[in-house]
């Protein structure tokens, strides 16, 4: 899904709380990574691996200047033999951190083993953040979540697009100190007529 695309969705949904809520989980993603310079980790489960948010989340981090975005895929079926980017399994989940963020996407309550590990992580520190199911263990130990009820008419795959989407979103830093009124003026007038990023 391209960005014009996204922006259709954007307007068709606007009026609901998907936008605000959506947006609202990607700060808190984005703030969380850039806090902390980065270590990102995304991880589905055995079954459904999030290989097109992690795809989104690589792309929104190149066009917004924000590289901590740019997840580390974390795979179950990983073997050594695959490239580098695909070859990290589980057992990173082990070595997860204080100032490192667990994303865990799952379209239903990942099984024990996963839980177990995503209980780990939290535990050494990590922040762990859930986008999926709207109950059980995952959200109970997920600092944030992101339900994405069944019956709606979006699906876990459009709302990763919405989020990847937002993630990108306002990630200039904000400037410290005061600032003059014809420095504001000058940082609008550079943002207002800068191209737009060519994305393809």
């Amino acid at each position: 899904m391209d960005a014009v695309r996204v922006a259709l969705l954007r307007e068709v949904l606007a009026g609901t709380e998907w936008l605000g809520t959506t947006r609202r989980f990607a700060g808190v993603l984005r703030g969380s990574v850039v806090s902390h310079g980065g270590g990102l980790l995304l991880v589905g489960t055995p079954e459904y691996e999030p290989w097109h948010l992690a795809a989104h989340l690589v792309d929104e981090a190149a066009w917004s200047g924000t590289p901590e975005l740019a997840p580390t895929l974390v795979r179950h079926g990983a073997r050594p033999s695959d490239p580098a980017h695909l070859a990290v399994g589980p057992g990173r989940l082990a070595a997860a951190r204080r100032g490192e963020t667990l994303l865990v996407v799952a379209p239903q309550e990942p099984d024990a083993p996963l839980l177990e590990r995503v209980h780990d992580a939290r535990r050494a520190g990590a922040t762990v953040l859930a986008l999926g199911p709207g109950e059980g263990g995952l959200v109970a130990m997920a600092h944030e979540s992101l339900a994405v009820p069944e019956g709606t008419d979006l699906d876990l795959d459009t709302v990763q697009h919405l989020v990847s989407a937002a993630a990108g979103e306002n990630a200039l830093p904000t400037p410290r100190g005061p600032r003059r009124f014809r420095d504001r003026l000058s940082r609008l007038t550079e943002q207002l007529t800068a191209p737009p990023p060519a994305r393809w």
